[in-house]
């Protein structure tokens, strides 16, 4: 039934071909510049040719490779300038693109899975798709009672494809690595395979989203969709129109900019506080820019919950005093800290003077009432680190990241280089105080908690008043 390239040769060849690819054209850019072009051309060339058999590989077989792609998309910021033009544009349509699922194939899906009946269930039913993404499709539709829905099919044998095709790639992990400056392309590549199995199961999917609906649902800031029905291969969601925020970040106005920088990065911190779930999976294809209610300020919507992590008390205080501490210089109880969270092992002995000095170009976002992300920032700091000369890549080689924080680091630099894609300027700090664990002093923290429940009582007293009244 299924029209995913499955078979694991095929699927091998065409990924294999990427590495091929990049050495091939190598080669033919040698030849032009005998031929006489300046480099500067050929290298512009070189450069488009990769990311358009980048995008149509990746896009083509979906699965893991797409999957690969739309977590790479996110870090174009860190590309040199020169070079990020072409890979900007195409993996930017990986965010929210790809090649659809023929109709027949969609059809013999909701039939198996919803019954030979399905149609009875939809006022209408769109055959051509919305969206489509790396494991599944989704098509608009209106259901049965009138709301208008969100369809979202998941590919047969997108299973055995994210697979096979991470297991591939893994193999070719240092040819890709160049790609993103400063980051090591083997760990996402297994932290996205350890993760395929909740991406497939729809069930875990509507629960995540429930959760947050539940807990969203009237907010000023955050729309979530709720569930409609969801059976296996199938998810039935609420319709929610919007800018999608890929588009936002191609030709959004300064205002649009700053405020879907500002909600992403409220979403970001709030989401674990409020739901003791993290979203996991922050590239602009899942999230939209919404008209305010009554003419309130915009609102940011929030689609697929396919990859969460699980967060019962929040995001771990250790991030947020870590963080505080950094930022008031406290070097040896910064250090202490990371020893016994595990990020520096028993076996290796930095200085703590130097590891302060490491992360606080990173942080700076932390420590400004304001914070412009641009993508010379995020390459500044990509550099940075991936200059082998340079001491801080030395000292983050003999860095460790526990298992425990592997989740949570991707998305905070998924989430930062969607900041940078935006150009955004953000207000963090303030997200911090409200919403991250441990970033405010006790002292501080238990000082505002007494004014808040002050200004609650004088509230209830005045209300009370005006009732007698």
């Amino acid at each position: 039934m299924s029209d995913l390239p499955r078979k694991a040769v095929t699927r091998t060849a065409k990924l294999a071909a990427l590495p091929l690819g990049f050495a091939g054209r190598a080669t033919w850019g040698l030849g032009k510049r005998i031929g006489g072009k300046s480099a500067e051309i050929v290298a512009r060339e070189l450069q488009q040719r990769t990311a358009e058999q980048l995008f149509k590989v990746l896009g083509e077989l979906k699965g893991g490779a797409m999957k690969f792609g739309q977590a790479m998309s996110v870090f174009e910021s860190a590309l040199p300038e020169e070079v990020a033009g072409p890979y900007r544009a195409a993996l930017t349509k990986l965010q929210d693109a790809a090649p659809p699922m023929p109709t027949r194939t969609v059809h013999a899906v909701l039939a198996e899975r919803m019954g030979e009946e399905w149609r009875e269930l939809f006022l209408s039913f769109e055959d051509k798709p919305s969206a489509a993404a790396s494991i599944g499709q989704v098509h608009r539709a209106v259901w049965h009672d009138g709301r208008e829905v969100a369809v979202k099919v998941q590919y047969p044998g997108a299973g055995d494809a994210l697979l096979s095709d991470l297991s591939q790639l893994s193999r070719f992990a240092k040819l890709l690595g160049p790609l993103v400056p400063g980051m090591d392309v083997k760990p996402l590549i297994a932290e996205l395979r350890d993760r395929v199995s909740e991406e497939l199961d729809y069930e875990l999917e509507a629960q995540a989203q429930r959760e947050h609906a539940a807990e969203f649902a009237g907010d000023p800031d955050v729309v979530v969709p709720d569930v409609v029905h969801q059976c296996d291969q199938v998810l039935v969601t609420e319709w929610i129109d919007g800018i999608p925020l890929a588009e936002v970040i191609a030709d959004g106005t300064p205002e649009q900019r700053d405020r879907a920088g500002q909600l992403l990065s409220r979403f970001l911190f709030s989401g674990p506080a409020r739901t003791g779930l993290l979203h996991a999976d922050p590239h602009p294809g899942n999230f939209r820019l919404l008209p305010g209610e009554d003419g309130e300020p915009l609102r940011l919507g929030v689609l697929d919950f396919g990859t969460v992590d699980r967060l019962p008390g929040g995001l771990p205080p250790t991030i947020g005093a870590c963080l505080r501490m950094t930022l008031a210089g406290e070097a040896e109880a910064v250090y202490r800290m990371l020893c016994e969270e595990g990020f520096v092992k028993e076996t290796i002995d930095l200085d703590p003077e130097a590891v302060l000095e490491y992360l606080l170009p990173i942080i700076e976002p932390a420590e400004a009432e304001e914070f412009t992300f641009t993508r010379g920032w995020m390459r500044a700091q990509a550099a940075r680190i991936a200059d082998i000369r340079s001491p801080a890549h030395q000292l983050g080689k003999q860095l460790n990241l526990p298992p425990a924080y592997l989740l949570i680091h991707r998305v905070t630099l998924s989430t930062i280089g969607v900041l940078c894609q935006l150009n955004a300027s953000v207000r963090l700090r303030e997200e911090l105080e409200d919403w991250l664990p441990g970033f405010l002093d006790p002292e501080e923290a238990e000082s505002g908690t007494r004014e808040a429940v002050g200004e609650r009582d004088v509230l209830g007293a005045d209300v009370a008043l005006e009732a007698q009244g």
